[in-house]
């Protein structure tokens, strides 16, 4: 298996892989209409681990999200959780799987139920599950209102009667619901506005010490990753072309593409997350190094060949052909 962050786990992380993915890929469409969402990605996820995803719109981020959740299935290679490879768990205990692994999406109302209230839709995944009696699941909804900082009063509110902010928590309530030991969090904080970001993103790494939880979050923002990682993988064009130690690969960035988004997120001329643009499959090299359109050292072989993703000495992951003067 080739993974870009066997060295990186780091102390305590190393006590127990939780998630692994080995070459995954997936591919929608076909003949010159094929898009080629995610390609050979390698990554692993330990207990109590926080691991960043991050990259521009069209990256893959969210396409590795939905397959990690079986939304989607893998073309090629595995992923596996707890040493279980996730089709036997999606096709054997699909609820059981549900119970190790949830999710906190971009949107938070529209991920809500409209026509249900507050209080059952934190219940309702107690209620599928069959956890508890009546009595037991509404103390444990309440319990949970109160981790994420939300006041009873509003149990009986419908969702397009909260905020943005108050509706994320009560997504992030309904995740922990079933005591998850993953949550994947893809763009959580990105449609909020910036004064609630800080306010859900403190809440989020609360939550994941408290509850002892490995968590993934995806994020197009550096800035917001690095807040909360304690590795990241920076995506491009489906595949990872840079990995390590969080803060280390946020403040000394090896390869060009991450060092395009570091200036982003510092640049006070892009918008409130450091947003770089979306990539379009149409502008992607059919061969070589995809990132050769936009790189400021690519010469011709870049554009022969794709690099593989290589240790350098610094024992940062980087897939760049100009490795030693990166």
């Amino acid at each position: 298996m080739r993974t870009w962050d066997g060295e990186m786990v780091q102390g305590a992380l190393m006590t127990q892989l939780l998630l692994e993915t080995d070459a995954v890929s997936k591919t929608f469409g076909s003949g010159k209409n094929a898009v080629h969402a995610v390609r050979e990605v390698s990554l692993s996820l330990a207990q109590g681990e926080v691991l960043g995803l991050v990259g521009e719109s069209g990256s893959g981020k969210s396409t590795v999200a939905n397959l990690l959740l079986g939304i989607e299935t893998p073309d090629s290679g595995s992923i596996s959780v707890e040493g279980r490879p996730v089709g036997n768990w999606l096709k054997e205990e699909p609820r059981v799987y549900r119970e190790v692994i949830q999710a906190v999406f971009q949107y938070p109302i529209a991920a809500l139920d409209s026509r249900k209230r507050v209080g059952w839709l934190i219940e309702e995944p107690l209620v599928v599950h069959g956890r508890g009696t009546k009595k037991q699941r509404v103390a444990r909804v309440k319990d949970l209102m109160s981790a994420v900082q939300l006041d009873e009063e509003l149990l009986d509110r419908f969702p397009y009667e909260l905020s943005g902010g108050q509706a994320q928590r009560v997504n992030i309530a309904r995740a922990l619901a079933l005591e998850p030991k993953i949550l994947i969090c893809d763009e959580p904080v990105s449609a909020l506005d910036v004064s609630v970001q800080a306010q859900i993103l403190n809440l989020l790494l609360e939550l994941q010490t408290s509850h002892q939880m490995s968590m993934i979050f995806i994020s197009h923002s550096l800035a917001v990753v690095r807040h909360l990682s304690n590795r990241i993988a920076v995506m491009y064009a489906g595949t990872i072309v840079e990995g390590g130690p969080g803060r280390d690969l946020v403040d000394s960035p090896s390869h060009p593409y991450t060092e395009l988004l570091v200036q982003a997120a510092a640049s006070s001329s892009s918008n409130r997350e450091g947003l770089v643009s979306t990539i379009s499959p149409e502008g992607l090299p059919r061969s070589g190094c995809r990132f050769v359109p936009r790189c400021p050292l690519a010469t011709e072989v870049c554009s022969n060949g794709e690099p593989e993703l290589v240790m350098n000495s610094q024992s940062r992951s980087i897939r760049c052909w100009h490795l030693d003067t990166t």
